[in-house]
This record gives C-alpha cells, structure tokens and sequence, in this order.
C-alpha cells in the first residue's frame, strides 16, 4: 500500500503538473474555440472576451485538481478483484472534484467579470449548475482516468520485459562463470604434475580472477578498465600454461578506458581465441583486442591467427561455442538495435567485432 511519503513524492513530480496543465491548456483551448464559434453560427458576435474568461483561466486552477485526481487513479486503480473498495473511492473524488471545480469556475468568471468591467456575471441557479456541471465534470474525470490506466499498464510491461531481460542476463552469467571455472580447472590438472610450478602460478592467477569477477557479480556493466584487468589475469593464467608460445597484445584507445561494457564480455571471447586459434593448434600463437571510441560508438575487436572457420558468421550468427552465443545475447538484451555484433573471418584467422553506444562511467 502507497504510503503518505509516495503520494507526496508523485503529487509533486514536475512531469505530472506538465502534463496536467499542457492538458488543461489543450482542453480550454478547445471549449473555447467550441464556444465561440458556436456564438458565431448563431449570429451572437462580440462574445470573444465572455467566452475567454469563462474558458481558458479554468486551465491554470484546474491543473492542481487533474494532478490530485490522477494520483488518486495511479494509487488506487480499480480491477476486477478490487472494483467493490475502490469504486466508492473514485466516485467520491469525482463528486468532491466536480464541486470544487464548478465553485472554481463561478467565483473566477464573478471576479474577472467585475474587475475587466464586463458587468455582473449570471451562472444561474447554483444547485441545478452543480448537477449540470457533473455529467461533463464525469466525462472529463473517467478520461484522466483512462490515461493513467493506459500509463500504468505500459509501465508494467515494460517493467515486466526488464525483468524478465535481466533474469536473462543473470542466467547467461551463471552459465559463463563455471564454463571458464571448470575450463581453467582442467587445465591446470593437465599440468599440475609434468609442471608443478607453472600450475602454482595459475592458481595463483585464478585465485586474483575469481576475486575481481565477484567485485562485479551483480553489475551487468563496468568500466573498460575493470574489464581488462580481469582479463590481464586471465591472460596471465594461459600464459603461465604456454609460456612464450602465446602472445596477447591489448591496444585500448586512453579514452574508451573508463566507457562502460557488459561485465565478462573479453574473457570469453579471448579464451575462445585460445581454444581455437594458432596457440592451441599448432602450439604458438598470437591474440591480439582492440578498443577504440568512435563518435558516440565504442568498438571491440578480438582477433586471432587461427585459421578460423568454414562458416562464415555475421550479424545475428552467433556461431557454435557458448561464449560467442552468450555473449551475442547479452548485447543484444543490453543495448538492443543499437549495437553491431559479428563473428567470422577476418584477414589472417578468426575476429569478432563488437559496437555499442559510448557511455562513460559515473566518476
């Protein structure tokens, strides 16, 4: 239930009181000009400043009203499950509205009748304006209401769809944290008796991995340069397996280092390269990843000196292995159209190429 502080906080938002008097303006533009030309069709010319007065003021002293009501509709929405509580409270707001605005209406036109000289103004007989006044005073409520409501559902399903894509960025997380784990794993088994001390020294660089990977274990994103120092640790652990016979070079352009980029989007791609590239299949290697920032685009390229791939992969391919499909899908549940992804060929062996919007990290 909506505290006494939510209420207030949403009476006072500036976007509500906006949009509550541009709606007002709209409306008693339209009465106005409804009115007026009215006069006009019937030959009753010269009623252009009774029908300003009786129109357009009512735009400015009904907007804190419009605000009152549809806080009222976005705290206590009327469902299915609900109508028999809710009901009663909308149709005592519409009651307490529809007098207070047809009070509001006959002490402004009194008053600026009287002060602009334009003699004392007849609003009839009190009692039966008010019953006049409610029936479009209704039409005008159930409408503010209608706009909340559609509000409030657009809210929901956007809400939900976010959820929902970060349940999916969760989940591709869990799934590309043990997949490296049990990789890494392995292969310090592999080595840990013809090598001991090389399998000492991979330990240790997995041991300051795992410890940067859960700084950032519930961040969908962190700067450049959290990123690559994760990666620098991973590339010293496959460095201590193959020694010289791997190379890994990182040229990062000074100014794309404090961007923000998905969290674990370059190991998976580098220990892709390792897997597949030169290193791993004929015993020496190269990788190299590259940063740049390009206009308002911040470009990542992963390339290796393997002999890459049969198939060639685009945009949309994600190819075979679990950090290229994983990745591709957590860009494209972060940034939507507005980032570029391909995996294939390139020059000399395998490269993948990422684009996505360049957003510098909150100092």
């Amino acid at each position: 239930m909506a505290t006494r502080s939510d209420w207030w906080t949403t009476f006072r938002r500036p976007s509500l009181w906006a949009a509550a008097l541009g709606g007002g303006v709209l409306v008693s533009s339209l009465l106005f000009w409804y009115r007026y030309l009215d006069d006009l069709v019937r030959d009753h010319p010269g009623t252009l400043p009774w029908r300003l007065i009786e129109e357009l003021p009512g735009a400015i002293y009904c907007a804190p009203l419009i605000v009152a009501i549809a806080t009222i509709g976005w705290y206590v929405p009327v469902s299915r499950s609900n109508w028999r509580r809710t009901l009663p409270v909308h149709v005592a707001t519409l009651l307490v509205f529809s007098g207070i605005h047809t009070t509001l209406n006959w002490a402004c036109r009194v008053v600026m009748f009287a002060l602009l000289g334009l003699g004392p103004y007849d609003y009839g007989h009190m009692p039966l304006r008010y019953l006049m006044e409610l029936p479009e005073d209704a039409i005008f409520y159930l409408t503010i209401q209608g706009l909340v409501a559609a509000v409030r559902y657009y809210r929901t399903l956007r809400d939900r769809e976010l959820s929902l894509a970060q349940a999916e960025l969760r989940n591709l997380r869990l799934q590309l944290q043990p997949h490296f784990l049990f990789n890494a794993l392995n292969t310090i088994s592999a080595i840990m008796y013809d090598d001991p001390a090389a399998a000492d020294a991979m330990i240790a660089e997995l041991s300051e991995l795992l410890r940067v990977s859960l700084k950032t274990v519930h961040a969908h994103e962190v700067p450049l340069r959290a990123e690559l120092e994760s990666l620098s640790h991973y590339t010293a652990l496959m460095q201590a397996r193959f020694g010289d016979k791997l190379a890994v070079a990182v040229d990062v352009d000074p100014a794309a280092a404090d961007a923000l980029v998905p969290s674990l989007i370059l190991q998976p791609l580098v220990e892709n390269a390792v897997r597949h590239g030169n290193v791993s299949l004929l015993g020496q290697g190269r990788i190299d990843v590259r940063a740049r920032r390009d206009g308002d685009q911040l470009t990542i390229d992963v390339l290796d000196d393997g002999p890459g791939t049969t198939t060639l992969q685009g945009k949309g391919n994600q190819g075979n292995g679990l950090g290229l499909s994983a990745t591709a899908e957590r860009l494209r549940l972060l940034y939507g159209d507005a980032h570029r992804f391909s995996a294939g060929n390139g020059g000399s062996g395998f490269a993948v190429a990422i684009a996505i919007p360049f957003r510098p990290c909150a100092s």
